[in-house]
């Protein structure tokens, strides 16, 4: 299947949001068309299980991007990913190193991550609620804990819709159908040349913070950017804030692509 996706912008290099495990594509809102405005052409897609891309198959979330993308005729991109998308963006630069010019990385997760006790008990607190059929209690949980203090209204709005609608896709899945996640190592993560923007939020949850140390050490090219004020989505609680932080760093580093 191809995923659901925009476009916009018609410069000659390519930038590809990737949402975070909360969210679907609609979370890049604040960031889509002023990337655009500065020249490049951007891509926006719903991962498999999120928003409008439905599943309906085993799958590997790097490897659906790479069709997407060969679906475009993008040779190259500048792949940007959030949490769990910057998660999928790391997969997608090992497997695919020559189709990627740079990466984003905003408050990322990575390949083989394992969560700390705190992260744990979150995840089961999550996992009770959903078994009590507690879909509202559990999409609470989510809004209240990835969410940093600059969030307002409307953001936690629309991660309490996105939230939702992604429960309501993989909660009916059935078990076959889960995604495949590629083996990646560190020493995979080391061999990344591409330049990475590593950013970290000051109120984000401490398993990221430490992943944001990690990856700005592992990652040959990287540089890290501290948010004091950001929790875990810094797109969606300061979205123009953000969007200067991506096209700033894109500036830097895009080269025309096909």
């Amino acid at each position: 299947m191809t995923l659901s996706h925009d476009l916009a912008g018609q410069g000659p290099s390519t930038v590809v949001l990737l949402h975070s495990g909360v969210c679907d594509r609609r979370m890049w809102d604040g960031q889509f068309s002023a990337l655009a405005e500065a020249g490049h052409r951007v891509v926006r897609c719903d991962l498999r299980g999120f928003g409008e891309s439905l599943i309906d198959a085993p799958h590997t979330h790097a490897d659906d991007v790479r069709d997407l993308l060969d679906h475009l005729g993008v040779d190259s991109a500048a792949v940007v990913g959030s949490s769990f998308g910057g998660r999928v963006a790391l997969e997608f630069a090992v497997r695919n190193p020559d189709r990627v010019s740079a990466l984003a990385l905003l408050a990322s997760a990575v390949p083989g991550m394992q969560p700390s006790d705190d992260l744990r008990a979150w995840g089961a607190r999550e996992d009770v609620l959903l078994e009590a059929g507690d879909i509202d209690g559990a999409v609470e949980l989510n809004v209240d804990t990835w969410l940093g203090p600059e969030a307002d209204d409307a953001a936690r709005a629309r991660v309490r819709e996105m939230q939702r609608r992604a429960f309501d896709i993989q909660l009916t899945v059935p078990d076959e159908f889960s995604p495949i996640h590629p083996e990646v190592t560190r020493e995979d993560l080391a061999r990344i040349e591409a330049p990475a923007l590593v950013v970290v939020g000051g109120h984000d949850v401490p398993d990221f913070r430490a992943i944001g140390d990690d990856l700005t050490s592992l990652l040959p090219a990287a540089r890290r950017v501290d948010l004091d004020w950001a929790g875990h989505l810094p797109a969606l609680e300061r979205p123009d804030e953000t969007a200067r932080l991506l096209v700033d760093f894109l500036a830097e580093t895009s080269a025309p692509t096909p």
